[in-house]
């Protein structure tokens, strides 16, 4: 199992089209499972605003589907030569930059309905949703529902980061086909598999708020409330790191070994610390503050 697992990481020799593209497969699977801050804290934000098991799968699929598109550009660079720029410039902190802006805007949207920008102090003191009464459900609000339109621009731009996956499919895996016309599908398989493994998740993710046995419209606060934070918020962490890295370089390449060979498993970095922070303290932090807003409405309900 360790052998299959280091020639997956390390592929060499010269490789049949078939073997690169079932590597590719796998790494992209195993880049969808293990936690990611390019796929991870979005595919949470958007899976949890959905609310249900099948709008999470959905999200995990629309995040996806632009992340394919761009792994196919991206490897298809990478034959032509042009992907080199990633070996000279760490261009993470651009892309955490774009990404965070992003995910503000789609935060944003969620909360106030338009796509402006939201004072801090707004959303920490939202009180304008209401409860009907305990015996009715959660009154409608108006957090606007997820754009998946917004999942697929998020996958597309996150898919510019740079990581031990990318440089295989990238430097390692795409070199090594016949010609040009094959080059985008190392890219693309490898987004299949990160997509496999993304709608997966997305589901999972989904389903967080029914271990409260809610009603529909009280669910639906919860998963819009909790994405519209962690989008809001986890967009200005990752813009705030990008700004800082873009800065200093030598932030994004401070890590501590685990032991690990597993990309993504095999160090604590800024990447593991936005995966750690946007969805433990934020993401969970906003789904429990939904939940005491929630509570607190029944308290009150049934005070009157």
């Amino acid at each position: 199992m360790l052998n299959l697992l280091s020639s997956l990481l390390n592929p060499t020799g010269n490789l049949t089209i078939s073997v690169i593209l079932g590597t590719a497969f796998i790494l992209g699977f195993l880049h969808g499972i293990t936690p990611d801050e390019h796929t991870w804290p979005i595919t949470f934000s958007y899976a949890i605003g959905s609310y249900s098991t099948r709008g999470g799968m959905k999200s995990g699929f629309m995040f996806s589907l632009g992340f394919i598109v761009q792994r196919g550009i991206l490897t298809t660079l990478g034959f032509l030569g042009l992907a080199a720029i990633y070996q000279t410039y760490d261009l993470n902190g651009p892309v955490y930059i774009v990404v965070g802006a992003v995910m503000i805007i789609a935060g944003s949207y969620i909360i106030k309905g338009r796509y402006l920008h939201l004072p801090f102090d707004f959303l920490l003191e939202r009180k304008h949703h209401t409860m009907k009464t305990e015996k009715t459900s959660f009154h409608e609000t108006d957090l606007k529902p997820i754009q998946p339109r917004l999942a697929v621009l998020h996958g597309f731009i996150a898919g510019w980061g740079f990581g031990a996956y990318s440089t295989i499919i990238t430097f390692i895996l795409t070199p090594q086909l016949p010609g040009l016309i094959y080059a985008p599908l190392p890219g693309l398989v490898f987004g299949f598999g990160t997509m496999c493994m993304q709608i997966v998740l997305g589901g999972v993710f989904a389903n967080i708020m029914r271990v409260k046995h809610l009603t529909v419209d009280q669910i639906k606060y919860v998963g819009r409330s909790a994405a519209g934070r962690t989008l809001y918020y986890g967009g200005a962490l990752f813009a705030i790191i990008g700004i800082l890295i873009t800065a200093f370089p030598i932030l994004d390449k401070i890590a501590i070994n685990t032991g690990s060979t597993i990309p993504n498993l095999n160090s604590i970095n800024i990447s593991t610390f936005l995966v750690i922070v946007v969805i433990g303290l934020i993401g969970f932090g906003s789904i429990y503050r939904a939940f005491k807003d929630i509570n607190k409405s029944k308290h009150e309900a049934k005070s009157r």
